[in-house]
């Protein structure tokens, strides 16, 4: 089995298309001024390592950082979190939250998920699910049958329809993927991702 960081994935998932936010991985403090200065204010800064999955619940996330002090505070307090190897820092957006979702599973094989993301995916419940292979049709159905979608505009729910198709031919190339999470996904640009090789 083979897990893919949040950078790795984010890596990964760039490489094949998909839309991902701008973002830079530091590992020491003396990189973090230079790492700062390519983004856009405010910043978030997320916790990174292989052993780390939900980093929220960790405290793993810093939002709203707009000056280097506390930037420079961020970055000590995430490190010192268990198996944390280094930080990610992107500049904060605003925006609907979605998710998207693979899973390989033993009767149907992979399947494919999207509904609402960010940190409350749990309570709302609100996500639909196919499974692969699948075409335009069903990603219109899948996307009208979350909740959520009565928000999106007809420009979103296109994005949405292309990144669904986009993980449908995904997991026709890369047939290992066991599971892959991406949430969430905020003006059309990945945010947070993680993806697990079997």
């Amino acid at each position: 089995m083979k897990i893919l960081t949040e950078k790795e994935a984010g890596d990964f998932l760039e490489k094949k298309g998909f839309d991902v936010a701008r973002r830079v991985y530091i590992e020491k403090k003396d990189e973090l001024r230079n790492a700062l200065e390519k983004l856009g204010v405010p910043w978030v800064m997320k916790v990174s390592g292989k052993e780390i999955v939900h980093k929220n619940k960790l405290g793993g996330v810093i939002k709203d950082i707009k000056d280097y002090e506390t930037a420079l505070k961020a970055f000590d307090k995430l490190m010192k979190i268990k198996d944390a190897q280094g930080v990610i820092i992107q500049r904060q957006l605003k925006g609907k939250e979605v998710l998207f979702g693979i899973k390989k599973t033993p009767e149907f094989g992979h399947v494919v998920a999207f509904g609402a993301g960010g940190i409350h995916t749990e309570e709302l419940k609100d996500v639909s699910f196919r499974v692969c292979p699948f075409g335009k049709n069903e990603a219109r159905k899948m996307i009208k049958e979350v909740k959520i979608s009565q928000e999106f505009g007809e420009g979103f729910s296109k994005v949405m329809e292309k990144n669904i198709l986009k993980l449908c031919r995904l997991v026709k190339e890369y047939p290992r993927i066991k599971e892959l999470d991406i949430n969430p996904l905020m003006q059309g640009k990945i945010i947070d991702s993680r993806i697990v090789f079997s």
